[in-house]
């Protein structure tokens, strides 16, 4: 299930922390939200605004080099993957990273691509990229749960309103 693409204009840093905090409020697991866009685009500071407005308020880092980072959060864990490192698809199994995927959490992946088939299919795809001085947002929704997501997502969005 596809549907038509929902775009929204990031002009600078507050838009993009808003537009992530308005996820929070209605993101309920298992939910698996691929993040794409290129380097520099805002995919790991999008997963950082989302952790703080879901309450988180430790270090978020990027896990460019550990692979995945998992945040323990009252109403469920999220674990974020960045696959950008990734040489071949078969890391993903070589990292034992299905057992984190699987355990009906919410997963951002970023450069879902580089882990191929392994990559568990996404809900909800936010592709991100340089507008101007600011950023573009893309949103797609790709399965039911996605789309109520998605729909109670762009409701809280100050852009969309």
């Amino acid at each position: 299930m596809t549907a038509s693409a929902a775009v929204f204009p990031l002009p600078d840093e507050a838009a993009a922390a808003a537009f992530a905090a308005a996820f929070s409020d209605g993101l309920d697991a298992p939910l698996v939200l691929w993040l794409q866009g290129d380097l520099g685009a805002g995919k790991t500071t999008f997963a950082r605004n989302l952790l703080r407005a879901l309450g988180f308020s430790g270090t978020v880092k990027s896990p460019t080099y550990t692979i995945a980072e998992s945040y323990p959060l009252p109403r469920f864990t999220l674990h974020h993957f960045d696959l950008y490192r990734f040489s071949s698809p078969e890391e993903w199994e070589d990292a034992g990273l299905d057992d984190l995927a699987g355990g009906g959490a919410v997963c951002l992946i970023e450069w879902p691509d580089k882990g191929g088939a392994y990559t568990p299919a996404p809900d909800i795809t936010l592709t991100l990229s340089h507008e101007g001085a600011g950023r573009r947002a893309v949103l797609q929704h790709h399965t039911n749960h996605g789309r109520k997501s998605l729909e109670a997502w762009i409701k809280n969005i100050p852009a969309a309103k």
